[in-house]
């Protein structure tokens, strides 16, 4: 390992994402029940100018008066670069911080674009005694925000997750589509010619690259990495198939932007029965060798190291976390809590 150490982002479930129109109290109230891992209300893209008002105010309510225990709750304000976002800070958090987990930040560009909302939120912090400090989501949906994806993950502790945007990343960089997310039939290899004079015509993934680079900088510096929105709520093979490639990759969830697709996500990013039996074997044997004062272990005829140790904690610290989360959803809610939720 290097010399240089990096604090892991707080621990947190985070298999799905579901986005909720901050100008609909009916899909707030549904949001708060919902299986996603965590729940963003939206005041930015979902939401049209004349309503920015209405939804932010719709928001605050929710998040007083609806019983968010059972999941983490997100918000996302505006870009920087409009009149809403200032507001959006200090109103929400202001008059709803205690019930807030985390705010997402749009179209982050620059490492400033972090320190602006960072310092914000530590003046209204102190001011109004919120405690603990509230998390980062940032998305990565410019060419600036890619070029500068380094920095940006570095730029504030509060920082707990990256997103990749598809949607206005592709729009940044022209690429030639109108679909959120999913396969581009103009993005393919064509094989040269058999003997039979036949081209085989193979598709490729066309948001690979940014993926995994979004993920390389979110790991690097002990965040989260996410996959955002797929654009075609009924086409569940085609969701179910991005998110494995995203978690092939390395990204911890993926958005959802309908209701439906929460179940696919969290069945993408939860680790098969045998998957986490395995792990659990690997940890084991680990604890056997180090008992028995042995200084390489195999199981099944392969060698175990200190990596296979790191992934197979991480795997179990997973399938816990999944069981713990199911717990909750699970028990029975009377409503609304008398007390402040608890922010982890």
């Amino acid at each position: 390992m290097s010399f240089t150490t990096i604090e892991p982002a707080k621990l947190r479930l985070n298999r799905s994402e579901l986005a909720v129109p901050g100008s609909n109290p009916v899909f707030l109230e549904k949001a708060a029940k919902s299986e996603a891992d965590i729940v963003f209300l939206d005041l930015e893209d979902s939401v049209a100018p004349d309503e920015k008002e209405r939804a932010r105010a719709n928001v605050i309510e929710a998040l007083n008066d609806l019983d968010w225990s059972a999941t983490t709750v997100s918000v996302r304000i505006n870009g920087l670069d409009t009149p809403y976002m200032y507001r959006d800070v200090i109103e929400v958090v202001e008059r709803a911080g205690e019930a807030l987990d985390l705010l997402m930040v749009p179209k982050v560009g620059t490492a400033a674009d972090v320190y602006a909302v960072d310092m914000l939120l530590s003046q209204i912090e102190q001011a109004k005694g919120i405690t603990p400090p509230i998390g980062l989501e940032l998305i990565i949906e410019t060419a600036l925000g890619m070029q500068n994806l380094g920095a940006i993950a570095a730029a504030s502790a509060r920082t707990e997750s990256l997103h990749f945007g598809v949607a206005d990343y592709a729009a940044s960089t022209g690429a030639r589509t109108t679909s959120i997310g999913g396969a581009n039939p103009a993005y393919q290899v064509l094989t040269d010619a058999d003997a039979a004079g036949v081209r085989a015509r193979h598709w490729g993934d066309v948001w690979h690259y940014a993926t995994a680079r979004v993920v390389v900088a979110a790991r690097a510096y002990g965040l989260r990495p996410l996959d955002g929105p797929f654009g075609d709520i009924g086409d569940a093979d085609g969701f179910a198939a991005q998110a494995g490639r995203a978690s092939a990759l390395g990204c911890e969830g993926k958005w959802a932007i309908h209701p439906r697709q929460v179940a696919l996500a969290n069945e993408a990013f939860t680790p098969t029965d045998d998957e986490v039996t395995q792990a659990r074997r690997v940890l084991a044997a680990m604890a056997d060798a180090v008992r028995d004062g042995k200084g390489a272990v195999a199981l099944d005829g392969r060698m175990i190291d200190t990596a296979s140790v790191r992934q197979a904690e991480a795997m179990v610290g997973k399938a816990d976390a999944i069981a713990a989360r199911n717990d909750r959803t699970s028990a029975p809610s009377a409503g609304r809590s008398s007390t402040p939720k608890a922010r982890s």
